[in-house]
């Protein structure tokens, strides 16, 4: 029983010594960003005191340049809170950063983040950084651990130190033989009970810290390590994805196998039963009538020419050869060279994706260009093609009258459903007046590692 005391109150004790450390530490994190925040804001509003806004420029100065100092903390403090559970529970969490994409400049002389065009450099980094974080799960959840880490480590402090203060305050006046601190009637025993008391919320206090300290461990774990955690919900919500994105394949595949068979029989078929069938007579009329067979000859050649042409259509709606021989790339750009609007075309692909991909991405952008061409009343549309961390990414962009709308026609859900199969998303930019800019993004892998980089404007 002693001994188990003893390690008891050596366990509180070195709670209370972490818990200390988590609240110190936790102090440059809320306190720099506060008086930077404080600083920028007064020295912008001195400044600019004479003019109208000058006040909510400070704001916005005072809260950018606060966000900015905030953010020189966000790997330390998960860092050394990483650190520190290693250090005491022997607890790691993965710290696996998603690679940030090269600034690379086209010929055209804009900075390409991985996600964006940039006219300026320094613009472009910071467009990326900010992206970046924003996509990168780890980062994120650094961000969340800089806003949670010195609210919990506070408010798991406060309670261990109410009772630290209130046990001292006690004990103090039991030893100086006043009344306690708090009124309370104790009869003719107050001193002594004053000193109990005391002691016991002292002793509570460094029996509670160890706890606080697991729960401040238990949070960040939460917090830092989302992926480990992944709630029944959260799987039963990818689950439901799964099975709606394999039914549209479905269903889609069979549409498809529909509008093939219809093809067949109301145009190639067709044609070739009238064409045995036009042979036939000329056999009859080989010998009879010369003139009229030659000329059901000429007609069965024609005939035989627009079953060819109907069948060659129905391939390239199935899979276009250019597509097939040539790849993403030059299939765009023979489908720009038929675009009703001139277009730019830009791809940046260091080899082929897989095929199914392919013809996703190349049937989304021949939904797009005829969109653009029918509905936007633009003059110019510029096609981006590049592949960046795992993602290849198509960007169709615009100069029309804006305002595209996934709910007022089945073209952009349909691309939708296609790129749901490979687990791609549509983004859609498109304000009143203008321009559009429509993304499509989607993981793969590609088939070997070289690269290829080509501009063209068709």
């Amino acid at each position: 029983m002693r001994d188990q005391t003893e390690a008891a109150f050596v366990s509180g004790v070195r709670g209370l010594a972490r818990l200390s450390l988590l609240a110190l530490g936790a102090v440059p994190a809320v306190a720099l960003p506060l008086l930077v925040t404080l600083f920028t804001g007064g020295a912008v509003s001195s400044v600019l005191h004479s003019y109208y806004p000058g006040d909510l420029i400070a704001l916005v100065a005072g809260a950018g340049a606060g966000l900015a100092a905030a953010g020189l903390f966000v790997r330390r403090v998960a860092d050394r809170t990483r650190a520190q559970l290693v250090r005491w529970y022997g607890v790691r969490l993965p710290a696996e950063y998603a690679p940030r994409p090269v600034l690379e400049s086209d010929e055209r002389g804009h900075w390409w983040t991985g996600y964006s065009y940039h006219r300026s450099r320094s613009v472009a980094r910071l467009a990326q950084l900010l992206h970046w974080a924003a996509r990168d799960t780890t980062t994120r959840s650094e961000i969340a651990w800089l806003v949670v880490s010195p609210v919990a480590a506070f408010a798991l402090a406060v309670p261990v130190v109410c009772l630290l203060v209130g046990g001292a305050a006690y004990a103090v006046a039991a030893l100086l033989e006043t009344r306690a601190p708090v009124p309370m009637e104790f009869g003719g025993s107050s001193v002594l009970l004053s000193a109990v008391f005391g002691l016991a919320l002292l002793a509570l206090g460094v029996l509670v810290a160890p706890f606080a300290v697991r729960g401040y461990a238990e949070l960040a774990r939460r917090v830092l390590d989302r992926d480990g955690l992944a709630s029944r919900a959260q799987l039963t919500k990818r689950v439901a994805e799964l099975t709606e994105t394999r039914a549209d394949a479905v269903g889609n595949q069979a549409a498809e196998l529909r509008r093939i068979e219809r093809d067949l029989h109301d145009g190639a078929q067709a044609r070739l039963v009238a064409i045995g069938m036009t042979l036939g007579t000329i056999e009859h009329l080989m010998d009879t009538d010369p003139v009229a067979a030659r000329e059901l000859l000429s007609e069965a050649r024609q005939s035989s020419a627009r079953a060819l042409q109907e069948l060659r259509d129905l391939v390239r709606g199935i899979h276009p050869p250019v597509l097939a021989e040539r790849g993403l790339g030059d299939a765009v750009r023979a489908l720009a060279l038929d675009s009703a609007l001139p277009t730019e075309v830009c791809v940046s692909l260091p080899d082929r994706p897989p095929a199914p991909v392919e013809a996703a991405v190349y049937f989304s952008i021949c939904e797009l260009l005829a969109n653009a061409a029918k509905h936007s009343g633009a003059e110019q549309v510029w096609v981006d093609i590049l592949y960046r961390a795992g993602m290849l990414r198509v960007t169709v962009t615009d100069d029309g009258v804006g305002v595209a709308d996934p709910t007022r026609g089945t073209g952009l859900r349909g691309i939708e459903r296609r790129l749901g199969t490979f687990d791609g998303v549509l983004a859609i930019d498109s304000t009143s007046g203008g321009p559009t800019t429509i993304t499509l993004e989607l993981p793969c892998e590609l088939s070997s590692p070289r690269t290829s980089t080509s501009f063209e404007k068709a």
